[in-house]
C-alpha cells in the first residue's frame, strides 16, 4: 500500500509541471497568459455546473476526471493553439499520456489512460459533452477579454464558429447562445468575419 501512496504522489507532484505550459489566451482581466492547469481547473467546474444541461444524462465523475485529465500530455507536449492546422497530434500526445498514466499504480493507470483515449475519441455521451465543454471555455474567454487571442492570431469570426461548433453536441442551446455572442461581441472588437 505504500507504494501506490508512493506512485500516487509522485504522479500528482509530476503533474506541477502542468503548471508551467502556457496557452495562447490571457485569463480575464490580467495581463498574462493562463496555464494548462489553471484551464483544467476551470473546464471542470463549468462542466459540473452545465452537467443538468447536457444533450443526454452523462456520469459526472466520469466528465470531470476526464477535463482533468485530457491536458496533462502538453506536460510533453506543449500547448497546440486550436485553430493551428497540426493541433492535433494524438500519436505523440498518446505517448505522453502513457508515460504520465504509467507512474500511478497500474489499474489507476489504466483507468486514467482508458479515460484520456475515451476524451479523446469523442465518442462517449460523457467525452462528446467533455469535448463541447473544453471549447466553451476559450471561447468565453475571448469574449469576455476583447477577443483577445483572435486578434493576436488573426483568427476569423468564421474560423471560431467552424472549430468551435462541437459544442453543440453537448448542448445545442449552449451552442446557439455562445454563437450567436461570438457574432456579435467578436464583430464589436474588430474581429474579422472571414
Amino acid at each position: 500500500m505504500i507504494e501506490h501512496y508512493q506512485a500516487i504522489t509522485s504522479f500528482i507532484i509530476e503533474l506541477e509541471k502542468l503548471k508551467k505550459v502556457e496557452r495562447r489566451i490571457k485569463p480575464v482581466g490580467l495581463g498574462r497568459y493562463e496555464n494548462s492547469a489553471e484551464h483544467s481547473w476551470q473546464i471542470s467546474l463549468l462542466a459540473l455546473t452545465l452537467i443538468p444541461y447536457a444533450q443526454h444524462k452523462v456520469d459526472a465523475l466520469k466528465v470531470i476526471t476526464m477535463l482533468l485529465l485530457h491536458d496533462i500530455v502538453e506536460i510533453d507536449t506543449g500547448d497546440k493553439f486550436a485553430y493551428n492546422a497540426n493541433h492535433d497530434d494524438f500519436e505523440n500526445e498518446l505517448i505522453a499520456a502513457k508515460r504520465l498514466t504509467s507512474i500511478l499504480p497500474e489499474s489507476l493507470g489504466q483507468d486514467f489512460l482508458s479515460l484520456w483515449v475515451e476524451f479523446e475519441q469523442a465518442k462517449s455521451p460523457e467525452a462528446i459533452f467533455a469535448k463541447g465543454i473544453d471549447r466553451v471555455i476559450p471561447v468565453l474567454q475571448n469574449l469576455h477579454n476583447g477577443c483577445q487571442s483572435w486578434l493576436e492570431h488573426d483568427i476569423s469570426i468564421e474560423q471560431v464558429l467552424d472549430k468551435n461548433k462541437v459544442v453543440a453536441q453537448a448542448n445545442p442551446q449552449l451552442w446557439q447562445w455562445v454563437s450567436e455572442q461570438v457574432r456579435v461581441v467578436a464583430k464589436k472588437a474588430g474581429v474579422r468575419e472571414k
